[in-house]
């Protein structure tokens, strides 16, 4: 029994560690069945896996990292390397920008406290309107319009409008066309506001331009209701100025407006804007007007309302947007925002050059 024993621990030792030592051995009873598991386990079938067919000599630095008991060879910098490798290089986005401010740096008022608004102002004014003329030449200092500001501190949101406007337009009318079309605007503008200035101005005669009539015919028409309501034309077609904030601006009318004085202007369009928000900058350039009279010595009234009219060619009904005290003071904020910008960008060109 025990020449058995000895037998068969000599035959096991080479199988390795997994095999118990001599002292641990059962007794030899058992042998038989130690030697048939044994036998079982060496000459049974081998189950295939699914990795036999991995290519280990190509993975090999793969399956090191994987079983390796050493800490990952990885390294931010290895891992930013395989990114840049797998997803192509990093885009750095712009930080992002400064949000735009709500509130001016310098918020100046829109009424002027030394002038006080005339609220019982005779509606029949049979007074000579208000004309003062722009003043241009050598010697003259150049100050701002407020139509060259909104069009230089426009929105890129409007500015991509518009241009896509004039590129379709040209599309359909080519360069020469277009000119022409834009020619055509100004001049229906200019006999439009010489034909409301004959009806406003008693004794006034609107100038003499062939075929003006048929080009404001149906213009007139659509702000006839409004006209009806005008009375009492304190200034029309006059420039007016603000000393303090340094700009300048050409005002269509300043009337009462069914007994409220406001700051008139008149607009034409194409299409219908049944909306203030439709006449895009229009209402800034009301309160721009506004705290310029209010500012300006050439008037010796304060005016505190405004007034869009948008008139249309074919006779419809003009659409007429008239602004409160308390929306005035929105868009004199707006104003004022711009106008802080404008002087920005004309700082910062100044300095480039």
């Amino acid at each position: 029994m025990m020449m058995c024993s000895n037998v068969l621990l000599n035959q096991l030792r080479p199988m390795g560690s997994k095999v118990m030592a001599a002292p641990y051995l059962p007794h030899c009873t058992f042998l038989p069945a130690l030697c048939l598991s044994t036998s079982c386990v060496r000459n049974g079938r081998k189950k295939s896996s699914q990795y036999s067919s991995v290519d280990t000599g190509k993975y090999s630095s793969l399956v090191k990292s994987v079983v390796s008991s050493r800490t990952s060879p990885q390294t931010p910098a290895s891992l930013e390397e395989e990114d840049r490798h797998i997803y192509g290089p990093v885009v750095k986005s712009k930080p992002p920008s400064e949000p735009a401010r709500s509130t001016p740096r310098n918020p100046y008022p829109l009424l002027c406290p030394t002038k006080t608004p005339h609220p019982t102002l005779p509606e029949n004014d049979e007074g000579i309107p208000a004309r003062i003329t722009l003043q241009r030449g050598p010697g003259k200092s150049v100050v701002p319009s407020v139509t060259r500001i909104l069009q230089q501190t426009m929105s890129p949101e409007q500015s991509f409008y518009l241009e896509r406007w004039r590129q379709r337009m040209i599309a359909e009318l080519g360069e020469e066309g277009f000119k022409e079309y834009t020619l055509n605007i100004f001049r229906q503008g200019r006999c439009f506001h010489s034909a409301l200035e004959s009806i406003l101005m008693p004794g006034k005669i609107a100038p003499e331009d062939e075929g003006s009539s048929e080009l404001v015919e149906g213009y007139i028409e659509s702000v006839r209701h409004v006209l009806d309501d005008i009375r009492g034309v304190r200034a029309i077609e006059s420039v007016v100025k603000h000393p303090s904030l340094n700009y300048l601006g050409l005002v269509d009318c300043v009337a009462m407006y069914r007994g409220r004085l406001c700051v008139i202007d008149w607009k034409t369009s194409e299409k219908p804007k049944p909306f203030l928000r439709n006449t895009y900058d229009n209402p800034i350039q009301i309160a721009a007007y506004v705290g310029a009279i209010n500012s300006d010595d050439n008037y010796n009234y304060q005016v505190e309302n405004g007034l869009v009219v948008v008139a249309y060619k074919d006779g419809s009904p003009a659409h007429s947007h008239f602004m409160a005290l308390d929306l005035c003071q929105e868009y004199w904020t707006r104003w004022l925002l711009r106008l802080e910008e404008f002087a920005e960008k004309k700082q910062l060109t100044s300095d480039r050059h």
